[in-house]
C-alpha cells in the first residue's frame, strides 16, 4: 500500500473532513476576526485548498461577504469543490468561490495582492525548505493575517499502547523527512521552521494545538490513517514489514471492535503581520 496517493485523494480528504472540522482552534478564529476589514467584501485565499474543506468550516465563522480563491495543482480535487454546498458567511449570505489550478510551491507573490486573508490546512510538512521559505515569503508580502492549520508534529499517540507504537511513528516522521525527487521534505519540522521564518521577518505567530483525537466513532478514520501511517513508515523501514502485519492486524480489529483511540496531533498558526519584509530577488 503506498500511502501518499490514499492520504492526498478525494475520498481520504472526504472521510477526515469531520475531524479536522473538530480539531481546528477555535480561539484562533476568535483571534483573527478583529484583524479583518470591516465594510467591504472579504478577499480570502486559501492555499492547497483540496476540495475546499477550509472554505466550508471557516466561512461561516467570519462576516461576511466574503469572495474565496481556492488555489490547488490537482484539477481534479478542484472540480469536487462544486459537489459540496457552498459555504454560507455568519450573516447567512453566500460565499463567492473561485477555483485556480496553481502550484503553490511556485506561486507568484503577485497573485495574493490585496487578500485580506491567505489560509492552508494540511499543507507545510508537504515543503522542503525552499518552497517553505518561498511560501513566507509569499503570504508575509501581502501584509495581511495568514491562518494556517492542522500542520503534524511527529506526536502520536494509541490506546491501548504497543511494543511497535513508537517504533512506528519513529518509521513514519522519518518518511515525512525523506528525500524524494531532489526535495529533503520538512516533515514535523515545518511548522516550528515557518514559526521561525514568520518571527524573524517582524510578524506575531500565535500557535495552538489542533489534535485528532479518534475513537469509537471515528472507526474508519481511524483505520484509514492507521493503514497509510504503517505503510509509510515500512516504506521507509522495510525491514519492518514482518512485524507489521500482525501489528496491523490487531490494530484494525481494535479498531473495528472501537476500542483503539488515537490522538495525532497538529499544531494551527495565526500570523499577524508586522513590518513590510524587505524587497529583493526571488529566492530560487
Amino acid at each position: 500500500m503506498a500511502a501518499e496517493p490514499v492520504r492526498a485523494g478525494a475520498d481520504w480528504l472526504a472521510l477526515r473532513e469531520p475531524a479536522d472540522a473538530a480539531a481546528r482552534s477555535h480561539a484562533l478564529v476568535d483571534a483573527l476576526r478583529p484583524q479583518l476589514p470591516t465594510g467591504r467584501p472579504l478577499q480570502i485565499h486559501d492555499l492547497g485548498c483540496g476540495t475546499g474543506s477550509m472554505a466550508r468550516w471557516l466561512a461561516p465563522r467570519l462576516p461576511g461577504p466574503q469572495r474565496w480563491v481556492l488555489h490547488d495543482r490537482d484539477a481534479d480535487l478542484l472540480d469536487r469543490v462544486a459537489a459540496y454546498p457552498p459555504p454560507v458567511d455568519a450573516d447567512g449570505g453566500a460565499v463567492h468561490l473561485e477555483t485556480r489550478q496553481s502550484d503553490i510551491t511556485r506561486l507568484d507573490p503577485a497573485v495574493l495582492r490585496g487578500a485580506d486573508l491567505i489560509t492552508a490546512s494540511a499543507l507545510l510538512d508537504m515543503f522542503d525548505a525552499a518552497e517553505l521559505d518561498r511560501f513566507v515569503r509569499g503570504c508575509a508580502a501581502a501584509a495581511c493575517p495568514v491562518l494556517v492549520t492542522l500542520s503534524v508534529v511527529g506526536r502520536v499517540e494509541l490506546e491501548p499502547a504497543h511494543p511497535l507504537d513508537l517504533v512506528a511513528r519513529d518509521a513514519f516522521n522519518a518518511h515525512q523527512r525523506r528525500t524524494t525527487g531532489g526535495r529533503t521534505l520538512l516533515g514535523p519540522d515545518a511548522t516550528a521552521a515557518a514559526v521561525e521564518q514568520w518571527r524573524l521577518l517582524g510578524h506575531d505567530v500565535a500557535v495552538r494545538r489542533s489534535p485528532w483525537r479518534l475513537g469509537r466513532e471515528q472507526r474508519a478514520l481511524t483505520a484509514a490513517w492507521f493503514a497509510g501511517w504503517v505503510a509509510a513508515a515500512t516504506e521507509q523501514r522495510p525491514d519492518l514489514r514482518g512485524a507489521a502485519r500482525p501489528y496491523v492486524r490487531e490494530r484494525l480489529a481494535q479498531s473495528a471492535a472501537g476500542t483503539l483511540s488515537v490522538t495525532v496531533d497538529h499544531e494551527d498558526l495565526l500570523v499577524r503581520p508586522g513590518p513590510t519584509p524587505p524587497r529583493g530577488p526571488a529566492p530560487p
